[in-house]
């Protein structure tokens, strides 16, 4: 994928001066040897770390070999001041893990790195610094190469937002309170933002009339959607479209190395730029660059995580409607384990990407803003554009980082599938069905304020979601407790 960070991993050991530097050392080169069984290309730091300058030394080492996610290992107790000191002086995501016994006597060959780990997390806590730490972080080389495997898509995330840069177009459309973006919580996490004028990219738009790049994404489009499931008269207006918007992010990026877009989308839109955008949003999220609907500046931000999260394309819908309890009756129940309320629908007007779609997918109309933006009865004109169909069943995650009216980080992360139902409705759409659904709506998602989109990765990658939060010092994270597990909020006599 485009736009999203290539890790580059490190690993330097460290080991306590009154314990066998050659230990440490051993350990290391064992890790590095089940990182290569695993396929993981990892730096082996030859400074093995024991006082400050040694510290400095390694961090100029794995620096110079363009490494930027960094493992410190405990191949013994290790010394917890410089061993502390190459995350403050690493610039990048910094992991640390230790290795347990096994692979010697317990007399010159016990390196006591269970015991160093308590060390060096109170050193961290007290410098204020910031690193991943395994949920389990002790183990044998094999273990800790697992665990090394586990932080490349954190370390990427977090190497994506930090080089990350959103812009936007337009104010969000009216009554759409729910979408409000205070930048303070952007900045806290390091990303930067740009807000423009729907103007802006209306002159922008204007200006790449007759691009004589145009030809050759309109027949990329058509290649892509194939004979008989798109409008042949519009290509041209959204691939100029799409130039416009990758033109943008090129000469707007600035320091960034990483754009999404959050744009505008109705009312005013399709009548002046001819078309609905939805479809060249897919296209752009299909190649790592978000474009969230309706100006949802946290939208496009939780798509960019989860692209990191997934190495996958994601897409943005609605948390949208129930599922009829006929439909239910008919295709769910008796085939899975879920009720009713753990299902619900899906649904955006037609941004989802096109390879996430069932094989039926094709260009349509939007119908909602034909009843309004267009003449009753009349064939649609300027609201086509919309991608539609129902989107492919498989595994997803349903997830959203928030920056709340009063300026604080908010999460939730849901894993669930989407299911093999045909929707039998309009738009990009799908029956979505997540364990104990009904309650976390309940007590996560209107408890706390969160807006109805909520954005999907095509995977299981809550466990990374929920480190990656962590790691941004999100300290509120909801998930779908399971039956049993009540939420503070849930009435304990209901």
């Amino acid at each position: 994928m485009e736009n999203i960070p290539v890790v580059k991993l490190g690993i330097i050991a460290v080991s306590r001066d009154c314990f066998p530097i050659a230990l440490s050392e051993k350990r290391r080169g064992a890790v590095k040897a089940a990182c290569d069984k695993k396929g993981l290309d990892v730096f082996e730091a030859k400074t093995t770390v024991e006082n400050e300058k040694d510290a400095l030394a390694a961090v100029d080492e794995v620096k110079a070999a363009g490494v930027n996610a960094l493992v410190v290992f405990l191949g013994n107790f290790g010394p917890e001041t410089p061993e502390t000191l190459i995350a403050q002086h690493f610039d990048g995501p910094v992991m640390y893990a230790a290795a347990a016994e096994g692979d010697g006597d317990l007399i010159d060959g016990r390196g006591d790195a269970f015991c160093g780990v308590l060390n060096l997390s109170y050193n961290l806590g007290m410098r204020h610094l910031k690193a991943w730490i395994p949920s389990y972080p002790v183990g044998t080389a094999d273990d800790v190469a697992q665990m090394i495997s586990e932080f490349v898509p954190i370390a990427r995330t977090i190497l994506g937002l930090a080089g990350l840069k959103i812009i936007s177009f337009g104010p969000r459309p009216q009554d759409f309170f729910a979408c409000n973006a205070p930048i303070k919580g952007l900045y806290e996490i390091g990303v930067e933002i740009e807000e423009n004028s729907e103007l802006d990219l209306l002159v922008a738009y204007r200006a790449h009339e007759g691009d004589k790049r145009i030809p050759d994404v309109c027949k990329d489009m058509a290649s892509e959607m194939g004979e008989g499931k798109y409008y042949s008269d519009l290509l041209e207006r959204m691939a100029q479209f799409e130039l416009t918007l990758l033109d943008w992010a090129e000469e707007h990026k600035g320091a960034r190395k990483y754009v999404a877009f959050a744009d505008k989308c109705w009312p005013a839109f399709p009548k002046e730029f001819g078309f609905e955008p939805c479809y060249v949003n897919s296209r752009l999220v299909s190649r790592g660059i978000p474009v969230s609907c309706e100006v949802d500046i946290y939208g496009a931000l939780s798509e960019y995580i989860g692209m990191c999260a997934s190495a996958d394309t994601v897409t943005l819908l609605d948390i949208n409607n129930s599922v009829p309890k006929s439909m239910y009756d008919a295709e769910i129940a008796g085939k899975t384990d879920y009720k009713l309320t753990d299902t619900f629908m899906g649904f955006h007007c037609g941004n989802t990407p096109s390879g996430k779609m069932c094989s039926s997918r094709a260009i349509k109309y939007q119908l909602i803003q034909h009843r309004t933006l267009e003449p009753a009865g009349s064939e649609p004109d300027f609201t086509r554009g919309t991608l539609e169909g129902n989107i492919a069943a498989g595994d997803i995650t349903f997830y959203r980082l928030q920056c709340d009216s009063e300026g604080v980080l908010r999460s939730y992360i849901a894993e669930g599938e989407i299911l093999d139902v045909d929707c039998k409705s309009f738009g990009g759409i799908a029956t979505f069905a997540i364990p104990e659904m009904g309650r976390f709506y309940r007590h996560v998602l209107i408890q706390k304020g969160f807006p109805h989109h909520g954005a999907v990765a095509f995977h299981h990658v809550g466990k990374t979601l929920y480190e990656v939060f962590k790691l941004l010092g999100v300290e509120d994270i909801g998930f779908n407790r399971a039956a049993g597990d009540r939420y503070p909020t849930e009435n304990p006599f209901a």
